[in-house]
């Protein structure tokens, strides 16, 4: 992927990985824009709010961005909330439909939003994140692993569905990366700024790769495929110890 003189939209984009992969976009010559809901927080780059629990709130985002940038040609979409759950409780549905929400639905509306602009004129890129964690769950966030999970399985489908419309669609999975509190919950974090590195170097090729996969989430994307699936989940199955009654 070109990620030279191109238009930007970074949906999730106003903090951690979002804003970071916009300051790399801006670097390497690219206009950017962010959303997100504290899209107001932003004095980096143009920002534009947006919901994306919500259909209206994302149809406006929409309207306004390409009313501002009718030669938009690249869209990230990335917002995400990553909330614990107790099976053993059934209160815990109120974090399973907020998680449904904003990962995957949220994602299929933005997806929805931006890619007929895409494939009207005829080029350009949609990019999906997912998580190591939606091949491998980690049992602490149990529907966020289904809810990344079904974001791969639906960027498949995507991808080909526009084949041959000369819109790419691109899926980045990320291990553990030091943001948003990751650097203080896991110590195995990924350093934001070697993850980014990382991603650039293997996003920019041509063709476009269909997935991203940084060294550090290899061992989650592979695991069924490499045998080690069962011990894995063994191993990040120990979380559950910091349950209430575990």
């Amino acid at each position: 992927m070109d990620i030279t003189n191109r238009t930007v939209l970074i949906v999730g984009g106003t903090s951690g990985i979002g804003l970071g992969l916009a300051r790399r976009f801006a670097a390497a010559g690219s206009t950017v824009i962010v959303g997100g809901r504290s899209a107001a927080e932003v004095t980096e780059f143009e920002a534009v709010t947006i919901d994306v629990t919500d259909a209206a709130s994302v149809a406006s985002a929409r309207d306004d961005v390409l009313a501002k940038h009718p030669d938009l040609d690249v869209v990230v979409t990335m917002s995400g909330v990553m909330l614990i759950e107790d099976l053993r409780d059934p209160d815990h549905f109120a974090q399973a439909h907020t998680t449904i929400e904003v990962n995957l639905l949220g994602t299929i509306r933005v997806l929805d939003a931006f890619t007929p602009h895409l494939v009207e004129r005829g080029r350009g890129n949609l990019v999906t994140v997912t998580s190591g964690i939606g091949f491998l769950p980690f049992p602490l966030m149990p529907t966020y692993g289904a809810s990344k999970a079904g974001v791969h399985a639906y960027t498949e489908a995507l991808r080909a569905q526009l084949a041959g419309t000369g819109v790419e669609v691109t899926e980045l999975i990320p291990p553990a990366v030091a943001t948003a509190g990751q650097e203080n919950l896991n110590p195995a974090a990924l350093p934001l700024e070697g993850f980014l590195d990382e991603v650039i170097e293997r996003m920019t090729p041509t063709p476009t790769p269909n997935e991203i996969v940084v060294t550090a989430a290899e061992r989650l994307r592979w695991a069924e495929r490499n045998g080690t699936y069962a011990e894995l989940l063994e191993a990040r199955s120990q979380s559950l110890a910091s349950l209430p009654g575990r």
